[in-house]
């Protein structure tokens, strides 16, 4: 089967289309025969040679899928061949087919078409496992978002002010900030032109944020704990800004903070399956009522791969970048 290859490591210069073995089912999992692959930034460490998949993952790049199921193992309940699918990969998305444990395939949500459901496994679990199923955030708290215009940012958005939180948002561009609001956060602020916590401090009238979802890591820490609500909840799930800060443990204290770091990649199959099976039961419903959707920046065939990471890559997008096959 075609699938993207790398030759090494480095830049997109390495990615290239090359033919691998078809994959085979072991007793507990499908085979699915991919329509659209998802980009995500973990696609570009990996490229570069900083993100591993974790062992007996494949080696192919790509975190999430949708298309159809090829093949079902003995012992896989509740799938046909032929039937409609999106999944959640630790690896093996960038090709014609791919194997994936039975619990990490969810069915489409109504209304979605096939190739824009690959936008959605990767952001809706990383959303939901860290904003509800750990921070719990509740109906009336405030919910700020770092990179609300990242497929990740925009599906955070769009489900804090379902659940009945007000939502702030930090952005890049005035283009980002204004399509932010229109997606229902109540502020967004261009960290290039203003000093993000002092908005956030001021539009919460020095009461903080309830919740954090931060990418940025050790360059928004201290920032980040000073604008935490009494009983905040920081959660970081990300290092774009790197990988050791300096942390106010006095000023944490006082706000009875807590600060927890996540990934979800090398979970366990039943820790994944545990958060799809709610994101099924609780974020599917929404999208088939509107209330929420992928949000689709651009679709590149699968020969563009290296285009699609060059558009990752310079953070001009808005919402999800996806390959097509």
């Amino acid at each position: 089967m075609r699938a993207v290859v790398c030759e090494g490591a480095g830049g997109v210069e390495v990615l290239t289309i090359g033919e691998i073995e078809d994959p085979t089912p072991a007793v507990d999992e499908v085979v699915i025969n991919v329509v659209a692959a998802g980009v995500n930034r973990a696609d570009l460490l990996q490229r570069q040679g900083f993100y591993p998949p974790p062992p007996g993952a494949p080696g192919t790049i790509g975190l999430e899928v949708s298309g159809t199921i090829a093949e079902v193992g003995s012992e896989v309940e509740g799938w046909s061949v032929g039937d409609e699918c999106c999944a959640l990969l630790a690896g093996g998305g960038y090709a014609e087919k791919v194997v994936v444990p039975a619990p990490q395939v969810m069915p489409v949500p109504d209304g979605i078409d096939l190739v824009s459901a690959a936008a959605l496994p990767e952001v809706v679990a990383t959303v939901w496992s860290n904003v509800f199923m750990n921070a719990h955030l509740k109906d009336g708290e405030t919910l700020l978002v770092h990179g609300g215009s990242s497929g990740i940012g925009t599906m955070a958005i769009q489900l804090g002010v379902a659940h009945g939180a007000r939502v702030l948002c930090t952005v890049g561009s005035k283009d980002k900030m204004e399509f932010c609001t229109r997606l229902g956060a109540d502020v967004a602020i261009n960290y290039k032109e203003a000093e993000w916590a002092s908005v956030v401090n001021e539009a919460t009238g020095k009461a903080g944020a309830d919740v954090i979802l931060d990418i940025m890591g050790a360059k928004y820490l201290q920032d980040n704990v000073k604008t935490l609500a009494y009983d905040g909840r920081l959660v970081v799930i990300g290092m774009q800004g790197g990988t050791k800060g300096e942390l106010d443990l006095g000023r944490l204290m006082s706000r009875r903070g807590s600060i927890t770091g996540t990934g979800l990649r090398v979970r366990s199959v039943v820790e994944k399956g545990q958060i799809l099976a709610e994101v099924v039961g609780h974020v599917w419903p929404l999208v088939t009522a509107k209330k929420v959707r992928p949000i689709v920046h651009g679709v590149y065939p699968l020969e563009a791969v290296a285009r699609a990471h060059e558009d990752l890559e310079q953070s001009n997008h808005i919402g999800k970048i996806l390959l097509t096959l």
